[in-house]
This record gives C-alpha cells, sequence and structure tokens, in this order.
C-alpha cells in the first residue's frame, strides 16, 4: 500500500513538474529564422542518371555494358551455358570485382516483433 502511494505521488510530482516547464516563457531575444534554400530542380528525370545498356551479343555469352553518366560501372556477362556473373568497378582504382550476384550478402534481421 505505501509502495502504491509513494508511486502515486512521484507520478503527480512528476505531472506537475513538466506542466510547469511546459508554460514558460520563451526568451525575449530571439532571432527570426533565415529563410529557406530554393528547391532544388528535379533531377529524378536527369537523363544523365539514368543507366545506358550496351548489349552486345557472342556466340558463347552476351554482355551487357551499364553505364552512368558515361563512364561504364557495370558489366553482366550471361554464357550460353552456365550462370551469370557481373564484373561492377571497384570505384578506387579501374580495377573490376567479380561477383556471381548483385547480392552484397548483408542480411538484415527481420524478426516479427508485434501481430495483431
Amino acid at each position: 500500500m505505501r509502495l502504491r502511494i509513494t508511486a502515486l505521488l512521484s507520478a503527480l510530482a512528476l505531472a506537475f513538474a513538466l506542466t510547469a516547464t511546459a508554460q514558460k516563457a520563451p526568451p525575449a531575444k530571439l532571432d527570426p529564422l533565415p529563410e529557406p534554400p530554393p528547391i532544388p530542380p528535379e533531377i529524378a528525370n536527369d537523363p544523365d542518371l539514368e543507366p545506358q545498356i550496351t548489349i552486345t551479343r557472342r556466340a558463347t555469352e552476351t554482355i551487357e555494358e551499364y553505364r552512368v553518366g558515361g563512364r561504364l560501372t557495370m558489366i553482366k556477362v550471361t554464357p550460353k551455358t552456365g550462370r551469370p556473373y557481373y564484373l561492377v568497378a571497384d570505384g578506387t582504382d579501374g580495377t573490376w570485382v567479380r561477383r556471381d550476384s548483385l547480392d552484397t550478402g548483408l542480411k538484415v534481421p527481420m524478426w516479427l516483433l508485434f501481430s495483431f
């Protein structure tokens, strides 16, 4: 019983303290907020950001070259027999890294916490 009364009084004291803090007067000298910057032009429709794909078919394989802004970023090689693989630009010194898929291997946990 004594614990309940203590908890109730603590909750009431906290409620009164929060109410008093919320009603405190703002400082006297406030600087006005600057105007927001202008909205940038829409870049979603920029053709330079769309990948340009060049497909080359050979007797034993099909090669797809992906270029963004004129720069070669990825190559997909699909052999006639076997699984396709990717050559992805490393981005540092012009080297290429071979990957069997574009999956980076990072698996984010997706646990079900609540279900209604």
